[in-house]
């Protein structure tokens, strides 16, 4: 999981690990109805405004697309997502994204994009690229990213993208059932993987998989902290300290919005600089050390 580059961790106040690049042209069907679902963020699609948002705020950013034609969104290239983390080495961090549908042509891209040296991992929107994490189908792209020991971020949950259009635009929810995941985490048990939002309607599952397994972790992208349930907060306070990872799901949320209401949900002020950016600078390699992940006295849950 190791990364080198010029991202200096101490000068840096976060690190968000769900950013989306987006084309930055006229807005989909889907593209509205998502900004109908969460609110108009303000945020600039353009990546320039991107990065200068970003550096501004001095948080470094997992950056990537979604590979997929479901939804009828405007796709960007993972080589568009490679540039624009090596224009802006100082605060993006690439991952690819491929449709397991792909099948061998996907898993040829991914070993090309590694190979390059500048994509650090994964991303798999499971509800919208029509499958199932356990599916074998997509394995053979596991097998990629376990070799290089890179993390995959799945998404879990509800979607937001095809809420309230006709047919919830051809999304199957079924995809973000996070409980087929823990099948990919015994069968890749050296794969990092990072289950995406609050995985409602199923965040008790979500915990129990993160809980039992010590390669997986939760980031908290896609809604406002002042929407996460109790069992999350409690958690995230203590078995799960060091298994949370700040995201904001850019440019549907923005961090402006989740850091301030972060800062007004219950979170112990010792367990907000691990959410914040270290449990996601030594996942991401950006740090070194760690140590033992296993709960102590002061993890209890009561």
């Amino acid at each position: 999981m190791s990364r080198s580059g010029p991202i200096d961790v101490d000068s840096i106040a976060a690190i968000d690990v769900h950013v989306h690049i987006e084309h930055s042209g006229d807005e989909s069907a889907a593209d509205q109805a998502a900004k109908k679902y969460f609110g108009d963020s303000g945020a600039s699609r353009n990546q320039h405004a991107l990065a200068d948002y970003y550096r501004s705020r001095k948080i470094a950013c997992v950056v990537f697309t979604v590979d997929e034609t479901l939804s009828g969104r405007p796709q960007v290239s993972n080589e568009s997502v490679a540039e624009f983390a090596a224009e802006n080495p100082d605060i993006a961090i690439a991952f690819a994204s491929i449709n397991p549908h792909r099948g061998a042509e996907g898993v040829e891209e991914a070993r090309r994009l590694l190979a390059s040296g500048r994509i650090h991992g994964l991303k798999l929107h499971p509800p919208i690229q029509e499958f199932s994490p356990n599916d074998r189908i997509a394995y053979p792209l596991y097998e990629v990213f376990a070799e290089a020991r890179l993390p995959v971020i799945f998404h879990t949950g509800h979607s937001g993208i095809g809420t309230g259009m006709r047919g919830g635009g051809g999304i199957r929810l079924k995809y973000g059932n996070p409980i087929p995941i823990d099948d990919v985490a015994v069968d890749f048990p050296d794969m990092p993987i990072i289950m995406a939002h609050p995985s409602f309607p199923w965040q008790d599952e979500a915990i129990s998989i993160c809980l039992h397994k010590p390669q997986v972790f939760i980031d908290l992208s896609g809604w406002s902290p002042k929407y996460f349930s109790p069992t999350l907060v409690q958690y995230a306070n203590t078995l799960l300290k060091h298994k949370v990872l700040f995201g904001s799901d850019y440019p549907l949320i923005t961090p402006d919005r989740w850091l301030s209401d972060f800062q007004k949900i219950g979170i112990r002020d010792e367990v907000r600089p691990l959410i914040l950016k270290e449990n996601a600078a030594l996942l991401l390699g950006l740090r070194k050390g760690g140590g033992s992940m296993a709960p102590d006295e002061s993890d209890r849950l009561f």
